[in-house]
């Protein structure tokens, strides 16, 4: 065998094991009795170990160095020892025992964290998030002396590979400064227009989730491989070729849940997208999560936030809730989704203020990371970031500091790929409609194939063949430029109607 063909061969059984911790932890955050907890968290910790000391074996060194002198390979070749060198670089920073304390600290976390949300209890999730932030500053510590990066940096890394926290500053602090003024100049408009009727209902979970299959049909999710269900938070997870997502429902409103449903089928068609032919080697994974991000918002921000995609769902809409009235048109149901209004969750925000969500999270897992803010402060600064950026005073912490599962998780430095994800995703869309003309009018249609199609060729189909950048340049003619999110923006939200 070649240098080449053991270096797949092994990270084809890595990609087995992933494929079992991601189903353990669907299963976790979906199914699991409470009573289960303990002895999950431990076969999850020797499953992360496992992964680490194949993904750390002392062969795979050797391989690469001969690997990458074969001058037989491909481009996808030679871009999967790319990959796979730079997921050997990070991971033999990390010492097995760190990776197992995390993993333990992280499942612990996430349990109480249920319980800490519902209860907006923040002093008692403290010592569970404290042990996590300690793991997590650890880990970005000795990531980061490997590859030469700031600890923030280093865990960022791992989300958005070649990502900067300088980078990602500039960009936040122009949509910082941009959004107060366009927030107020949005709010004038809407002040001109009528007011909206409310859609009364209640609205039964079952009617929600049977309207939500009907729209992930139309949007080309394989049910063939994956499924819907219920969490406290939702996500889209699972394993190759079988790619879950999740929501959660309000009787009294429907709208949120379904869009949610919209959001995570965008994150499930990247994965069912992905090359099969590389689906267990590391150049067939997503390329980052600001593209993944990008992937989700397209398709909720872009596509099912059109006027044109209201205008056939509406129907849908009204027929399963029966309906009638003024408020189930589809100019009023367009309203009411572009809808601008400061509020405390992130996941329930408008594409507006979202940003501002995301660039507080940003400024605090960064000060964290650098041990610049105390945990225990965490509430305070949320409350203030809130009514510095957003205008809202926050009343409890489950509506503050505990909504999102991200941090109990792990998943410091992520939260800045959602908004390069909303740009990226606006000059995504922008492209494709530009290249296929039919987009537009068959997202009026319901039918999806042509966008859905420009995006397998353009975005799901490569993998991580190119870097983010390069990426984006292939598809859109130029790197990730803001000003074509602004734009979006402008022409969505100050239209006078």
């Amino acid at each position: 065998m070649t240098a080449y063909s053991e270096l797949a061969g092994h990270f084809g059984r890595i990609a087995a094991l992933s494929n079992a911790v991601g189903i353990l932890q669907w299963d976790s955050d979906v199914m699991m009795p409470k009573g289960a907890a303990e002895t999950r968290a431990e076969s999850m910790a020797l499953l992360h170990v496992l992964r680490h000391g194949l993904v750390t074996e002392p062969r795979i060194g050797d391989w690469l160095a001969r690997a990458e002198d074969d001058a037989t390979l491909g481009a996808w070749e030679k871009a999967n020892l790319r990959e796979i060198r730079r997921i050997w670089t990070v991971e033999t920073a990390l010492p097995a025992a760190l990776v197992e304390a995390s993993s333990k600290a992280v499942s612990a976390c996430e349990m109480r964290w249920r319980q800490a949300r519902a209860d907006s209890d923040f002093a008692g999730l403290l010592p569970f998030l404290s042990e996590v932030l300690n793991l997590q500053r650890q880990i970005g510590q000795a990531k980061g002396e490997k590859l030469g990066l700031p600890a923030y940096d280093a865990l960022l890394n791992d989300y958005e590979p070649g990502g900067s926290a300088a980078r990602i500053d500039a960009l936040f602090d122009d949509l910082a400064a941009f959004l107060p003024g366009f927030t107020r100049e949005v709010m004038e408009v809407q002040a001109r227009r009528p007011a909206l009727e409310p859609l009364e209902g209640p609205f039964p979970a079952e009617t929600q989730r049977a309207l939500g299959l009907r729209l992930m049909a139309a949007l080309g999710y394989d049910f063939e491989r994956g499924r819907l269900d219920i969490s406290t938070h939702p996500f889209c997870g699972g394993a190759d070729n079988d790619v879950r997502i999740t929501t959660r429902y309000d009787e009294g409103d429907f709208t949120k849940a379904l869009m949610g449903v919209l959001h995570e089928t965008g994150h499930a068609l990247y994965e069912q997208g992905r090359p099969q032919a590389y689906l267990n080697q590391p150049v067939g994974a997503a390329r980052g999560m600001s593209v993944h991000e990008s992937q989700s918002l397209l398709m909720e921000m872009q596509a099912c936030r059109s006027r044109p995609f209201l205008a056939f769902a509406t129907p849908l809409m009204r027929d399963a809730f029966a309906g009638s009235g003024p408020a189930w048109d589809s100019e009023a149901m367009w309203r009411r989704y572009t809808r601008v209004e400061p509020g405390f969750i992130r996941v329930d925000a408008d594409e507006v203020t979202y940003p501002a969500h995301i660039i507080l999270r940003y400024r605090l897992e960064k000060a964290l990371i650098a041990d610049a803010m105390p945990l225990a402060e965490l509430p305070a600064a949320w409350n203030e970031g809130m009514a510095s950026l957003l205008g809202v005073a926050v009343p409890n912490d489950r509506l503050g500091c505990l909504q999102d599962i991200h941090w109990p998780s792990g998943g410091w430095g992520y939260f800045p790929t959602y908004s390069l994800g909303a740009m990226t995703a606006a000059q995504l869309f922008d492209a494709a409609c530009r290249a296929e003309p039919g987009i537009l009018p068959g997202i009026g249609r319901g039918d999806f194939a042509p966008l859905v199609g420009w995006l397998r060729a353009n975005i799901h189909g490569k993998g991580s063949l190119l870097s983010t950048d390069a990426l984006l340049t292939e598809a859109t003619g130029r790197p990730l430029d803001a000003s074509v999110f602004k734009a979006h923006l402008r022409r969505r939200y100050l239209e006078e109607v």
